[in-house]
């Protein structure tokens, strides 16, 4: 164990937008996704919902990757993975709620399992794989989430059961809201929305809004006010000792993903450095005892 001082690095977007259905999730996304990019080339949208994505091809040039069932876990993060292999910026997963509920997703999963409690055992390391995906993604990403009305059936104080609202509840695993940095909940068809999880202190406490490509600028902001990955990238290839380089990997473990192969191959540069001296002192003293014991025969022979 090791306290370090806490230091601010730059960070990647974990963002949720959800809604019913009609309310503009895929829209929403797609606009702030722009914002924080300014280049819709470095979008891509992991698409579950029938190509929904590609009504809105005229907005820009942003990719698509549909997916169709089955939605289990793995085929999810085999769709993140592919768009981070194709060097996108910001990943729109379009939607999650598949994953859970859909065709091939966790529930089912879970049915065909016997749909007993310990069954779970099985599914959720499974679905834990896919939100380790998302968490640990070097892009920014955004997922959609559909809603529905919430029921419960209560006792009355008279005896009797009755049905009671609880507003909407998001189709996904209990507690992937948590997960988030911020947690828009669109609440009508203009796509007015609301927040209810915000770590920036953007929104919190404002009137609620419309998601537009400004939402996604000051958002971007956000996550650009600490240390950057070049700046980062910069004292790694400064640094000329293997002390200094395990300091700067535990000052900077919150990027530990993306600095590891810099790290890993600046010490192997240290490393020869330090062997080219060590063989050129070897070298050196050689020459100097051979040169003795040269001058010293040749005394003798005199």
């Amino acid at each position: 164990m090791q306290l370090q001082q806490t230091q601010r690095n730059n960070v990647k977007l974990r963002l949720g937008i959800s809604g019913a259905s009609g309310f503009g999730k895929t829209y929403s996304a797609l606009q702030l996704a722009y914002g924080m990019t300014s280049d819709w080339s470095k979008i891509a949208v992991i698409d579950t919902e029938n190509s929904s994505a590609s009504l809105y091809s005229d907005l820009g040039n942003f990719n698509v990757l549909n997916l169709f069932p089955p939605y289990s876990p793995e085929r999810y993060i085999e769709a993140i993975q592919t768009c981070e292999k194709a060097n996108m910026d910001l990943i729109i997963i379009d939607s999650i709620t598949h994953e859970w509920q859909g065709e091939g997703g966790c529930l089912q999963i879970h049915e065909k399992l016997g749909g007993r409690f310990q069954d779970w055992a099985k599914v959720k390391p499974r679905h834990q794989n896919f939100i380790d995906a998302i968490l640990r993604s070097k892009c920014h990403i955004i997922t959609t989430t559909r809603r529905k009305t919430d029921y419960s059936l209560d006792v009355g104080s008279n005896g009797k059961s009755k049905v009671v609202k609880h507003g909407t509840k998001e189709i996904t695993s209990e507690g992937f809201e948590y997960e988030l940095s911020v947690n828009f909940e669109l609440i009508n068809e203009n796509h007015l929305c609301k927040v209810s999880k915000d770590r920036t202190n953007l929104f919190h406490g404002k009137p609620e809004f419309i998601i537009n490509s400004a939402t996604g600028k000051k958002l971007k902001a956000w996550c650009n006010q600490g240390v950057s990955l070049e700046d980062v990238k910069q004292e790694i290839n400064a640094t000329n000792t293997l002390e200094g380089l395990r300091h700067l990997y535990q000052k900077h473990r919150s990027l530990k993903q993306e600095i590891h192969s810099l790290i890993m191959a600046r010490k192997s540069e240290i490393e020869n450095t330090s062997q080219i001296v060590d063989n050129k002192q070897i070298i050196n003293t050689k020459t100097i005892q051979n040169n003795g014991i040269d001058n010293s025969n040749t005394t003798s022979g005199q």
